[in-house]
């Protein structure tokens, strides 16, 4: 099964480290991403850049609306998106669990909606068929 493994952080808590803390705990990070990999657990990912530099769109009164950044009600934003080929759930929150990065902020595990990631596959490839005969 796939997990999509949302990694939040306290975006002012990781300014504050050091930068050996910062160093250290970003090589923690890599070390397990590559332990994942290895074990064939690692379906992808990678780190967002700061909240301060995202935009949220709105679709009110028919139109599309801009905001500056995602405002939530908690201190951690998304920092990252890791994919995780896991056996179920638990087995999902085990690996997950030995992540470093869970010592920035909490993670967020969510099976991955495979029927609905089958019928975007099937609808891009018709698609995509039918811009090239075209």
């Amino acid at each position: 099964m796939k997990f999509v493994c949302l990694g939040y952080i306290d975006e002012e808590a990781w300014r504050n480290l050091s930068e050996e803390e910062s160093k250290k705990l970003f090589e923690a990070c890599m070390a397990y991403d590559n332990e994942l990999r290895q074990g064939g657990y690692f379906a992808g990912g990678g780190a967002l850049d700061s909240s301060k530099n995202g935009v949220t769109l709105r679709y009110k009164e028919n139109q599309v609306d801009v905001t500056d950044g995602p405002f939530t009600e908690t201190k951690e934003q998304i920092g990252g998106i890791l994919l995780l080929e896991a056996r179920d759930l638990n087995h999902a929150i085990q690996l997950m669990s030995k992540h470093p990065g869970v010592r920035m902020g909490p993670f967020e595990i969510r099976p991955a909606d495979e029927a609905m990631n089958l019928q975007i596959m099937e609808a891009a490839n018709r698609l995509a068929d039918e811009q090239s005969k075209s």
